[in-house]
């Protein structure tokens, strides 16, 4: 992963080619599937109890019917507003942190839906589905703030004390506990753990070898990726 910033492109549009550039081009402008608040709180209804305790600043909303897959983000007119005032692409700090982490990880989780769909997935309703978008998008958005990070430092390096600042409010300062539904609550237990560790392991590699293990990781369903992490963790602890 490398960032650039360029002046007439929106920051979803960036990310989006970020992301596209480091695994595959999904096919479609992402944009396109921006979903205002109507339609949000239809979609939720549909969605079931559970989509009850999901964050109100930011959803992703996948459906199938057939061979077609349908993908609606929505974001918050708060969220956005923040990331308007505190733009990211002039600096990152506590006053923006927590709304571009969920403006990140919903553009991910929809794309690599769509790009899962592509390779065949179908069986999008299913929660190893739901765990692997959520694992895949705590690791790729921890990489893309760390480029921001960096972006803005003159030696272009991050410090030890940026990366346990961005650790908190990835994984540290969530709550998944607070969720009722124990479904949710075990996901998001599960899979904020896992990125912890294997975020951990990403940081020990260099450049080249990130790139080509986040792309092997990217193509394992969420057995394997947890196998992988788990294989890592006991492999440091021996």
């Amino acid at each position: 992963m490398s960032v650039a910033f360029f002046v007439n492109e929106t920051l979803f549009s960036q990310i989006q080619r970020l992301f596209e550039r480091t695994y595959a081009h999904v096919g479609i402008n992402l944009e396109d599937c921006l979903i205002d608040r109507t339609r949000c709180t239809q979609l939720s209804m549909l969605a079931g109890t559970s989509a009850r305790e999901l964050s109100e600043l930011a959803r992703t909303f996948l459906r199938r019917a057939g061979d077609q897959l349908y993908v609606g983000i929505y974001y918050s007119r708060w969220l956005i507003d923040q990331l308007e005032q505190h733009d990211p692409r002039a600096g990152i700090g506590d006053r923006n942190i927590r709304s571009l982490i969920a403006f990140v990880e919903e553009l991910n989780h929809a794309l690599h839906a769509a790009l899962q769909f592509k390779r065949g997935v179908r069986e999008i309703t299913s929660e190893d589905f739901a765990r692997n978008l959520e694992l895949q998008a705590q690791v790729d958005t921890y990489l893309v703030l760390l480029l921001f990070i960096a972006f803005f430092r003159k030696t272009q390096r991050v410090s030890a004390t940026d990366r346990r600042w961005l650790r908190f409010h990835l994984f540290a300062r969530q709550c998944p506990e607070a969720f009722r539904d124990a479904n949710l609550r075990g996901r998001y237990l599960e899979t904020s753990e896992l990125a912890a560790n294997y975020t951990r392991f990403l940081d020990t590699l260099n450049a080249v070898r990130r790139v080509d293990e986040i792309r092997r990781f990217h193509s394992l369903d969420y057995g394997g990726k947890k196998e992988r992490i788990l294989a890592l963790v006991e492999s440091t602890s021996n």
